[in-house]
C-alpha cells in the first residue's frame, strides 16, 4: 500500500476533520474548563458569586466535618453497593432467560426495557405513589385482610435508601439486561455444544465459561452503573426531596442545595470535586483494563 506523505495525510478527510472541530471545542472549553474551574473555586471563599479569595483546604475541611455530607455519602455508598449488585445479578439472570429462545421474547424484551425510557422524576414519582402507605402496597395488602402488614420505606429514616433503590433497579435493570443479552447472542454456540458434550452443567458453563468470555460486556456495565450511581439526584428529588429530614440525602442533591438554595458556590464546588475523584476512580481502572496492561494478541 502506498504511503501518503505526512502533509498529504493531513488534509485526508479534511471535512470530516472541519466538522468534528465544533464537538472538539465544546469538550475541550465547556468540559475540560468547567471542570477545571470548578476545582479551583473550590479552594476560595466564593458566595453567591465566584471571587478569588483563596482559603486552602477549608471548603474540603467543612465539608466532610457536616453530618449531612457524611450522611450522604454513606446513602451512596449503600445505594451503589447494592444497585451495582442486583443489578449485575438480575440484569443477567433475565438476559439468560431471555437467551433461551423463548416465546414472546421481543414482547418480554420491550416490557423489561420499558422503565428506561421514562426519566427519572417519572419514576421517583411513580414509585412514590406505590409506596405510599396510604394507597400503595401497605393499603392493599391490608385492604385483603392482613392488617399488621407494614411497608412504608419512604417514611422510615432507617431504610428509606432501599425505597429509592427499588425504583432505581426499576428502571435501570432493563437496560443491564440489553447490555448482558447482546454479550450472550455473541458468544458462539459451538461453545454451548462443547460443554454439552462435556456433560457440563448449564450453571457451570455460565459461571466458569460464559461470563468470563463476556468480560469486556461486564466492564462496560460497570461503568454505566457506577457513573449513574455517583450522580443520582433525581429519584431522591422525586421521591423523599432528601427526608425524612436528611435521611435519604445524596451528595448530587446536597451540592445543588448548597449552590443555588445556600448561596455557597465554593462549598458545592467542594462537593462537585469529591464526585468528581469518585468517578475517576471508576474510570481510570476501566481505562487501564480496555486499554493498557498486556497487548492482546
Amino acid at each position: 500500500m502506498a504511503q501518503y506523505p505526512r502533509p498529504v495525510q493531513l488534509f485526508r478527510n479534511l471535512n470530516a476533520k472541519i466538522a468534528a472541530i465544533p464537538m472538539i471545542v465544546t469538550a475541550v472549553v465547556i468540559f475540560a474548563g468547567g471542570t477545571i474551574w470548578t476545582v479551583v473555586y473550590s479552594f476560595t471563599n466564593s458566595k453567591l458569586l465566584p471571587r478569588v479569595k483563596w482559603v486552602g483546604l477549608d471548603q474540603y475541611e467543612r465539608l466532610w466535618s457536616t453530618s449531612r455530607w457524611l450522611i450522604s455519602i454513606e446513602n451512596l455508598m449503600i445505594y451503589g453497593v447494592c444497585s451495582l449488585i442486583f443489578s449485575l445479578v438480575i440484569g443477567f439472570m433475565l438476559a439468560a432467560l431471555l437467551d433461551q429462545k423463548i416465546r414472546f421474547e421481543n414482547t418480554f424484551r420491550s416490557i423489561f426495557l420499558f422503565p428506561f425510557a421514562l426519566s427519572f422524576i417519572v419514576t421517583g414519582l411513580v414509585w412514590q405513589w406505590i409506596l405510599n402507605p396510604d394507597f400503595g402496597v401497605q393499603s392493599v395488602i391490608r385492604e385483603l385482610g392482613w392488617e399488621s402488614f407494614s411497608f412504608d420505606p419512604l417514611y422510615n429514616p432507617n431504610i428509606v435508601i432501599y425505597g429509592i433503590l427499588i425504583a432505581g433497579l426499576w428502571q435501570g435493570t432493563g437496560l443491564i439486561m440489553c447490555l448482558m443479552l447482546a454479550g450472550l447472542r455473541g458468544i458462539d454456540e459451538d461453545v454451548w455444544k462443547a460443554a454439552r458434550v462435556d456433560g457440563i452443567p448449564v450453571w457451570k458453563t455460565y459461571l466458569f465459561i460464559i461470563i468470563p468470555m463476556m468480560r469486556p460486556v461486564f466492564i462496560t456495565t460497570l461503568v454505566i452503573i457506577a457513573s449513574g450511581i455517583v450522580r443520582v439526584y433525581d429519584l431522591v428529588v422525586a421521591q423523599t426531596s432528601g427526608g425524612p429530614g436528611i435521611a435519604s440525602e445524596v451528595p448530587a442533591k446536597y451540592v445543588y442545595d448548597k449552590m443555588f438554595l445556600g448561596q455557597n458556590l465554593a462549598q458545592g464546588f467542594a462537593g462537585s470535586t469529591m464526585m468528581l475523584l469518585s468517578v475517576l476512580i471508576v474510570l481510570i481502572p476501566w481505562a487501564y483494563l480496555e486499554f493498557g496492561g498486556k497487548k492482546r494478541v
